[in-house]
């Protein structure tokens, strides 16, 4: 077997103090850029690798810090992730990675491993039915969490996500400025405060028009393409059908496009969809997809660096930040009432 590259041995080869190059491996400002490079390059050369295990020992911080949520594979989570690795990375911190997909077992099971792993903290955007008591567990066994996208009441701990109900009733306002009357809302579930705050958006926004919005318009259900798109038969069924429709999430609303395609009816001129996130597809849709941004990347930037100030021993918060949308205009929700026009014209 091998020998062990040790920190000695680097030192030795380029006669620099142990000290220093420990301080250059951790990216350290107290080495200069040149000495720090020529160490890192000669660590590889000899086949170093760095003793987690021993450092976080040395320092009692592993180092790593324990990312959640629903499904990697929704853009909306993927843009927080990207956003959160950026911040993570210029404070030379590892994370780890897990998709819950609202089980809330596997959720438990990864805290427990980043417990046994001695994790320095955790970015949550918790599984439904995520008891407050789960965070404050965490919290008790000294791992620090920062919520996103969802907050549970009574956690104790702060959370970044946007102003739901605020971004909701953008979306309606713009409908009912456009002339429509009667219109539906897809996806979501009561069982989350993202869920339960943009239908109270939507409600709001009815209901300051005089419009009573009709049990039959809820169509709850997943946050899916797939979800979208069977929800589409559900709405293509109501009698009278609904002009409009805003959708919990981008691709519920893809989702329901394609559906309403399949239904017969022309999404954004039989029927104006209005989208939730503002994902890169969004703008690319045929056709294009009003939607409300937001502001993914906020969240993740500002959820990684409230830890990392947790992290570097600023007293915890429990505050809600909520992040502003802002409402983006295109073709979906626009060529209805230019059909309405070419209708009436006619």
């Amino acid at each position: 077997m091998a020998q062990k590259v040790k920190l000695s041995t680097i030192a030795e080869a380029l006669g620099v103090s142990t000290a220093t190059v420990s301080l250059a491996l951790r990216d350290s400002p107290l080495v200069a850029d040149i000495t720090r490079e020529r160490i890192k390059a000669t660590a590889r050369e000899l086949g170093y690798i760095y003793n987690r295990r021993a450092a976080s020992l040395r320092t009692s911080r592993s180092g790593i810090v324990g990312v959640c949520v629903h499904d990697v594979m929704n853009p909306f989570f993927g843009e927080i992730l990207k956003s959160i690795e950026h911040e993570l990375d210029r404070h030379h911190q590892t994370f780890i990675l897990c998709n819950h997909y609202d089980d809330l077992s596997k959720q438990r099971a990864f805290v427990d491993t980043l417990l046994q792993l001695g994790a320095d903290g955790l970015i949550l955007s918790p599984a439904i039915g995520t008891p407050a008591d789960d965070i404050r567990l965490a919290e008790a066994n000294n791992l620090p969490a920062v919520l996103i996208a969802r907050t549970i009441e009574g956690s104790g701990v702060c959370g970044f996500r946007g102003d739901d109900t605020y971004g909701m009733s953008l979306a309606v306002d713009h409908l009912i400025a456009k002339g429509h009357r009667s219109i539906a809302m897809i996806g979501g579930t009561h069982q989350t405060s993202t869920g339960r705050d943009r239908a109270e958006g939507w409600r709001q926004s009815l209901m300051k028009a005089g419009i009573e919005p009709r049990p039959e318009w809820r169509i709850e259900g997943p946050r899916s393409r797939h979800a979208g798109f069977n929800a589409a038969k559900t709405f293509a069924g109501l009698d009278p059908l609904p002009t409009a429709a805003v959708c919990f999430s981008d691709l519920v609303a893809l989702g329901l496009m394609y559906g309403l395609a399949r239904e017969g009816l022309r999404p954004g001129i039989d029927v104006a969809v209005i989208g939730y996130d503002d994902i890169d597809e969004a703008s690319i849709a045929m056709p294009s997809l009003t939607t409300v941004a937001n502001g993914q990347a906020e969240v993740g930037h500002r959820a990684a660096g409230a830890l990392l100030d947790r992290l570097s021993g600023q007293p915890a918060s429990d505050e809600t930040v909520l992040i502003r949308p802002v409402l983006k205009v295109r073709a979906s929700s626009e060529h209805w009432e230019m059909s309405q026009r070419g209708q009436a014209a006619g």
